[in-house]
């Protein structure tokens, strides 16, 4: 079902059939007098009174034998993300009862901003996160439409197309559509091609293919690839929003498009699922869309490594030792463990190449921190206190939370090779995420402040969360994009 937002003027209320009006806690109507259906308004009081006890946030009630009135209740002095909430349960109460068609009303509208100068925005901003459908491959689709429209008496505010509810939106999006494709459609040549597109709205794009990664001496990278007819990839996206020339903030991503397991393999029950484990490069991406198209004044960068492990004969081997970038070797134990081989030299990469401020790295990197957090929490492990209290006071506010896990030099015992300097399992068990962690941070060289999310259970939903429906949930964009807006415009 899609949802449709139009901004149109000189529209008589006397011909709109359906309004939607915001009220009050108390079920007061927000600028009610100044309405057309003022005169009704003793019958609309009867129709609400009646309704108060139910404590329903929606009331739908005809006002006369033409027009039908939606009544959403509103909360003061909510924050953004609940503003944003309301506005997906809207769209769920539209779509179940079939609504279309829908009118807000700009005195409505203008009484109920003085509450919340942004709710409107938000509250359509939610609606529009709740609507995703990724059904680009079905041959039917569904055809109601719900049609938005925001209407005002003569002049329509100048809306900036890429403002930042907008510019978010689409980077979300195109987050969540990267996460859905299949592994036959995005594969690592695929997805390097689509990144390549988004020069043309400003990002400077660089693609290092196997020639030029064999050249830099990225065996860790490429040896996750090796076993893929295609090839093997890393991707450099920089944004200069500041004319200051200040170090970039850095985002890299793990983009396995998918993951067999090597010769490693995944049980072939949710193998399927797989298709998800480059949800970490995709919010990489994501991110970077929406800084660019809203213009963010911060210099960044976005890398992600994009490879696909299979099973071949050429595929790498349980025992194999491959040589880093960072010149540190590395026995690979196992070859499902592949997602920390690959984030090794990018990070290593990222560090060395553009002297950045902070790294963040993403990746459904372990099934543990589903163990561990569930699909409540991403799993957060870093070597700086600021950016990790950064990082967690974002996340709540837009509710991509995160839960500050565990690193410690004796860790480093577990992970620690007798035949290379290290290896890509703890083969004793237990600690899983952490240890993972703790390899990771062997590949930060000079002490920059890094964090690594896991989120391995929350890239992907079955069910569908508050503000997204099932299935990818471009988990990490909002979380990220917040952190810039805080912190370092």
């Amino acid at each position: 079902m899609s949802l449709k937002i139009t901004y149109k003027k000189g529209v008589n209320e006397k011909n709109i059939k359906n309004f939607v009006l915001f009220s009050n806690e108390e079920f007061k109507i927000n600028g009610i007098n100044k309405l057309s259906i003022a005169k009704n308004s003793n019958q609309i009081n009867k129709i609400i009174n009646s309704h108060k006890s139910k404590k329903k946030d929606f009331i739908s009630f005809n006002v006369n034998s033409d027009q039908k009135m939606i009544l959403i209740k509103i909360k003061q002095n909510k924050n953004a993300t609940e503003n944003e909430k309301k506005g997906a349960s809207f769209y769920n109460f539209a779509k179940s009862n079939l609504l279309t068609d829908l009118n807000f009303l700009e005195k409505n509208i203008i009484e109920t901003k003085k509450q919340n100068p942004s709710f409107m925005d938000e509250f359509l901003h939610g609606m529009q996160l709740k609507s995703y459908e990724f059904n680009k491959y079905k041959t039917k689709r569904e055809t109601h439409e719900i049609s938005i429209n925001v209407v005002f008496k003569t002049k329509i505010p100048l809306k900036n197309k890429n403002n930042r509810f907008n510019s978010l939106l689409e980077g979300t999006n195109f987050t969540k559509d990267l996460v859905s494709e299949p592994g036959n459609i995005l594969h690592p040549d695929e997805y390097a091609k689509r990144i390549l597109k988004l020069k043309k709205i400003g990002l400077k794009i660089k693609i290092l293919d196997d020639k030029k990664l064999k050249k830099l001496g990225m065996g860790a990278l490429l040896g996750v690839g090796q076993g893929s007819v295609r090839g093997s990839y890393l991707v450099t996206m920089e944004w200069n929003g500041d004319r200051s020339k200040s170090k970039p903030l850095a985002f890299v991503g793990k983009g396995v498009c998918f993951d067999t397991g090597g010769y490693s393999l995944k049980p072939a029950r949710f193998m399927e699922d797989m298709t998800y484990d480059m949800a970490g490069s995709a919010a990489v991406v994501g991110l970077l869309k929406t800084l660019a198209l809203r213009k963010a004044k911060v210099n960044a960068v976005g890398v992600v490594g994009l490879v696909e492990n299979m099973v071949s004969g050429n595929a790498q081997r349980p025992g194999d030792i491959v040589k880093s970038y960072s010149g540190k070797t590395i026995e690979v134990l196992n070859t499902d463990a592949e997602g920390r081989l690959v984030l090794a030299d990018a990070l290593t990469y990222t560090e060395k190449k553009f002297k950045p401020k902070l790294i963040v790295d993403l990746a459904t990197l372990t099934g543990a921190i589903i163990v561990s957090l569930g699909s409540e929490y991403g799993g957060l492990f870093s070597n700086n206190d600021k950016l990790s209290n950064q990082l967690l006071d974002v996340g709540n506010k837009v509710d991509e939370k995160l839960w500050r896990m565990p690193l410690h030099k004796n860790f480093d015992k577990l992970m620690n090779s007798k035949n290379a300097d290290m290896q890509n399992i703890n083969y004793v068990g237990g600690a899983g995420s952490t240890t993972a962690a703790q390899f990771l941070q062997r590949f930060i060289l000079n002490k920059t402040p890094w964090a690594h999310l896991d989120i391995a259970g929350m890239a992907f939903s079955k069910y569908g969360g508050a503000l997204n429906s099932g299935g990818a949930t471009g988990y990490g964009v909002r979380l990220l994009n917040k952190l810039v807006e805080d912190y370092y415009e």
